[in-house]
């Protein structure tokens, strides 16, 4: 997994809009710690390094140090709310975790080795059907990918999640069936299926225009 962020915070003495709407105006963005039965802690954080740390790329799937009143609490990002003309972060939610909790948590997927799938030499497509994968895992072992590999595939074969092998201390969040990651079709069949979308999608419009 990724090395463990740490991000500098103060308490928020003061709650709602309008305390919030100052914090945003002196370049601060209140946040919340919750969970590990404890009280939620609502908290401010310094917006330029939350946007640093967000531009990390892998934020939301790493523990993050929160350094709040002389203790340390070690949390998981779980929402950043983005304002929605600027784009900026305007509040986030941490999720507490003990040190042997376990967690849910959304794993991207990396496909390796394509140069020696025939069906891609063949000029087939790779459909992702899944470019993230939802884990339960130990909450210090979360992993940074998943890395799937295509040797072999050729045009038609599909991957499922049982055939994945998953770090220890991690497993499928979706456990009542072997649901499909990606499929190897031929360029062809893609074009076809879109087209067939196309012109199910104008004939609905056709029907629309005949009933008014």
């Amino acid at each position: 997994m990724s090395d463990a962020l740490t991000l500098p915070a103060e308490a928020r003495e003061r709650a709602g809009k309008g305390a919030s709407r100052v914090l945003r105006r002196e370049g601060r963005v209140p946040a919340v710690i919750y969970g590990g039965k404890e009280e939620p802690t609502p908290i401010h954080v310094e917006a330029k390094e939350l946007v640093r740390q967000l531009g990390t790329g892998h934020f939301m799937n790493s523990i993050v140090m929160i350094e709040v009143g002389g203790k340390t609490v070690r949390a998981l990002p779980k929402d950043v709310a983005f304002d929605p003309v600027s784009d900026r972060p305007i509040h986030v939610d941490f999720l507490r975790l003990a040190k042997d909790s376990k967690i849910q948590v959304a794993v991207p997927v990396v496909f390796v080795n394509e140069d020696d799938s025939p069906g891609l030499k063949r000029g087939g497509v790779l459909n992702v059907v899944r470019h993230e994968l939802e884990l339960v895992c130990e909450s210090d072992k979360i992993p940074d990918d998943i890395t799937i590999d295509v040797t072999g595939k050729d045009i038609g074969d599909s991957i499922h999640i049982s055939e994945v092998t998953l770090p220890a201390g991690a497993e499928s969040a979706i456990t009542d069936r072997d649901f499909t990651i990606a499929t190897l079709v031929a360029p062809s069949a893609l074009k076809r299926a879109e087209g067939e979308a196309g012109e199910g999608e104008a004939e609905a419009a056709e029907g629309e225009e005949a009933g008014e």
